[in-house]
């Protein structure tokens, strides 16, 4: 990452991509963005705005896509659909004017699948049938992990809601699925997105010091469009905090999972995987980081992951 210095941003609504007048204007935004199927949000918040502004951005279901960097180099934090628009007023002299988006929350809700396939396809196979049924809400491919050459034996019929056949199709391959940015992209539990290690020091924009919690490690650092749910993240394992027992709790509790290097341990390699990213940002005030929550990504896990029934190998 170069020079991360001169805050630069944009907000564009509309399938034209029209960008907000937002000069002069302060911008407050909050994204979560997970690697599961939950739909990413999007709660961004713009002060004293034109009635103009408002009547643009009204209409729901229409398309908004927050950019965010420094100088030149910015990149999509967020790109879904308004599902809700509202004003008031923050005080007695200032007004606000909230949006709300999601996502993939259509295609997520509404996407169905009416399809058979023949005696020897695979598990891509369906994953296939599954996004086409997201295409006709303007999803499409991004990264597919390979989840083997198994073949069936017997035809399948594909019925019901796409998401359920993503799922079913994850829980027997040991991956999940999300949706970024229009894009579906399924990962193996094991493996991280193509696009190489993001380095996190110092030198590279991180804040304070990254700790180990029951959830992952949760590191923080300047705004960096580049991370995402999925993304290969390098931290030094001397820099991590690491977490304190609780004497309350016994047995095979919180403490336990602290205990298990293939649970929760720091990873030597000093490499993860990001499970949940926020993005937050203030124009007018010192809020303009990312906050990371990560797991080792040769299969580490977590509390959150076990409770969405993702285990490590080593565990099982």
């Amino acid at each position: 990452m170069g020079e991360q210095y001169a805050r630069n941003w944009k907000v564009a609504v509309g399938g034209g991509g029209k960008e907000l007048d937002t000069a002069g204007l302060r911008i407050r935004f909050a994204t979560q963005q997970q690697d599961s199927s939950t739909p990413h949000v999007l709660n961004l918040f713009i002060t004293n705005p034109s009635r103009a502004t408002i009547e643009v951005i009204r209409e729901e279901y229409k398309k908004i896509t927050l950019s965010a960097g420094y100088n030149s180099d910015i990149g999509a934090l967020f790109s879904g659909e308004i599902i809700q628009v509202r004003s008031g007023r923050e005080n007695v002299i200032d007004t606000y004017c909230h949006i709300m988006a999601t996502a993939s929350e259509r295609p997520r809700n509404f996407g169905v699948v009416n399809k058979a396939l023949a005696a020897g396809h695979t598990y891509r196979d369906r994953i296939d049938v599954a996004a086409k049924a997201f295409a006709e809400f303007g999803i499409t491919v991004g990264h597919i992990d390979d989840l083997g050459n198994k073949k069936f034996p017997r035809n399948f019929i594909c019925f019901g809601m796409a998401k359920d056949l993503l799922r079913e199709v994850c829980e027997a391959t040991g991956a999940s699925w999300h949706i970024h940015n229009g894009k579906l992209n399924v990962l193996k539990n094991k493996n991280t997105l193509p696009d190489g290690a993001v380095v996190l020091n110092s030198d590279t924009g991180m804040v304070g010091l990254p700790e180990q919690t029951i959830q992952g490690v949760i590191v923080r650092c300047l705004l960096n469009y580049r991370i995402r749910p999925g993304t290969k993240l390098q931290i030094n394992e001397s820099s991590i905090q690491r977490a304190a027992f609780n004497p309350s709790v016994q047995g095979a509790g919180s403490n336990e999972l602290l205990k298990d290097n293939n649970i929760l341990g720091v990873a030597a390699d000093g490499f993860y995987k990001a499970l949940l990213v926020e993005h937050n940002g203030d124009t007018r005030g010192p809020n303009w980081y990312t906050e990371i929550v990560c797991v080792k990504a040769d299969g580490g896990s977590s509390l959150a992951l076990y409770n969405r029934g993702i285990r490590t190998e080593e565990r099982d």
